[in-house]
């Protein structure tokens, strides 16, 4: 009896993910290649505040989205991020990390690792709905990357990203984009 029970839970599990992996991909439309990137004001881990509109002129930059800080897959990408982070700026670009975590969370995470970027608090989740990468029902982002030019519009939306591979695939792209 247990089998069948776990059997029929696990069915309505997946049905279910399948359900908010749709929903999700229509919900994502929000923002384009080639329309400027939603503004928005955040708190990052230092206590401090980042309003993107004061990223103009200043270079490209790469906001990444993420789930959660502390899982798995975030820590492989933060890291990444971090070891990637002089290519990176060597582009002329420096990198934003958002989720939904609360500022302590995110200053946790940032000490923990010794992230050497800003992380970004989105509690509310009103950016990550900015930017089309909202969970349905859920208050969190998807895992999804943005490369903004110095007039932030945005050049690139990554929508299948590889944790472990983000800040590489990001270096390479920003030599590209700015080659062109």
């Amino acid at each position: 009896m247990q089998k069948i029970r776990l059997g029929s839970t696990i069915k309505k599990g997946v049905f279910m993910l399948s359900l908010l992996t749709a929903m999700g991909l229509a919900h994502a439309e929000k923002v384009s290649v080639g329309q400027q990137a939603p503004l928005f004001t955040l708190h990052a881990q230092d206590g401090s505040t980042l309003d993107l509109a004061s990223r103009q002129g200043k270079g490209w930059t790469v906001l990444y989205f993420y789930p959660k800080a502390g899982t798995p897959g975030c820590t492989t990408q933060a890291c990444a991020f971090r070891d990637a982070i002089k290519v990176i700026r060597s582009e002329n670009a420096d990198v934003f990390g958002i989720s939904t975590d609360d500022v302590e969370n995110l200053q946790k995470f940032h000490k923990e690792h010794q992230l050497t970027f800003t992380l970004l608090s989105d509690p509310d989740a009103k950016v990550t709905e900015a930017y089309g990468v909202k969970m349905p029902i859920v208050t969190v982002a998807k895992r999804w990357t943005f490369i903004l030019d110095p007039s932030l519009v945005i050049r690139q939306i990554d929508d299948d990203v590889d944790p472990a591979m983000d800040a590489m695939r990001v270096a390479k792209e920003l030599q590209k984009l700015q080659s062109q």
